[in-house]
């Protein structure tokens, strides 16, 4: 079975999650309920959003063979070309967010963390577009037959074996 359906789905959740992640810890650095420090919670998840999408879009060039004889080539590039953008914005997101936590001055750390919440606005749209190209492949073009070919299934449940009947068998029916 191919990892890469498997890999995608932390990458694409911390793109929802982060906005409002980054947003409330920024709420709350601005208001003085969580110290400036408390913004690495921010920069760590992003670490990871950028780390997974990487492995989900590695995964994914691994199978492009196998899906492009199931699927139309122009239809892979498509969701590779969303996923390399995804990744390249997270990016950019995770550099912001690092700048925020790098700054000395507090409001103008302040102000570039605002620039990185509102980053993650543009990564969870990268995201989205690449998960609706992900999805197209498998539902609408059937990449997921790629693995599905009858030499590739798992087989069903085993068969009782045929026994043969005898007296007593034939006895136990008619007994009431």
């Amino acid at each position: 079975m191919p990892l890469h359906p498997k890999l995608v789905h932390l990458p694409i959740a911390l793109a929802v999650l982060m906005p409002l992640i980054s947003g409330g810890l920024l709420i709350a650095w601005w208001r003085g309920a969580l110290q400036r420090r408390t913004w690495i919670i921010a920069i760590a998840l992003q670490v990871l959003l950028v780390g997974s999408g990487l492995l989900a879009l590695r995964t994914g060039e691994g199978d492009e063979e196998r899906v492009e004889r199931a699927v139309p080539e122009a239809v892979i590039e498509a969701h590779e070309e969303a996923a390399e953008a995804f990744v390249i914005t997270a990016g950019v997101v995770l550099v912001i967010a690092l700048g925020a936590a790098l700054i000395r001055r507090e409001r103008a750390a302040r102000i570039v963390a605002a620039c990185a919440a509102l980053g993650t606005l543009g990564v969870l749209g990268a995201g989205y577009r690449t998960g609706q190209a992900g999805g197209e492949l498998v539902y609408r073009h059937g990449a997921a037959s790629a693995w599905t070919s009858p030499a590739t299934q798992l087989p069903g449940p085993p068969a009782e074996p045929a026994r043969e009947q005898d007296s007593n068998d034939l006895a136990d029916r008619r007994a009431p």
